[in-house]
């Protein structure tokens, strides 16, 4: 089983920056057997959403909404995944989820593993 911890959440204004840290972990672990890692964020009343993920090979895919903004990036030596956050804006304010696929042929694979979350909120 694979365990997915989030770090870095919280409060900043409009224009300001955050990075999120997911650490992957768990019985046996190995990083080999992860995939596609990548952040979704969930606002109240609205559906969980793809923000930004990232291939073993490194190719990445981003939501519109926060291309040219946010970067998204892996370290498999840590198992660990980043998401620097820049130019944030109030409806950037949700949930940050991080996830994690098994090992697939497609490029956005559905997740099988999720994180618990951190919030973000963005005041204007």
């Amino acid at each position: 089983q694979v365990q997915l911890v989030e770090s870095g959440g919280g409060l900043v204004q409009a224009g300001g920056s955050l990075r999120l840290s997911c650490a992957a972990s768990g019985t046996f672990f190995n990083i080999l057997n992860i995939g596609t890692m990548g952040w979704y964020r969930q606002a109240p009343g609205k559906l969980r959403d793809l923000v930004a993920i990232i291939s073993r090979s490194g190719v990445t895919t981003y939501a519109d909404s926060v291309k040219g903004r946010f970067i998204i990036s892996r370290d498999d030596a840590k198992n660990t995944v980043t998401l620097h956050m820049s130019n944030l804006k109030p409806e950037d304010t949700a949930v940050y989820y991080c996830s994690a696929a098994k090992p697939s042929t497609s490029l956005a694979p559905n997740p099988d593993y999720w994180g618990p979350g951190t919030q973000v909120t963005v005041s204007a």
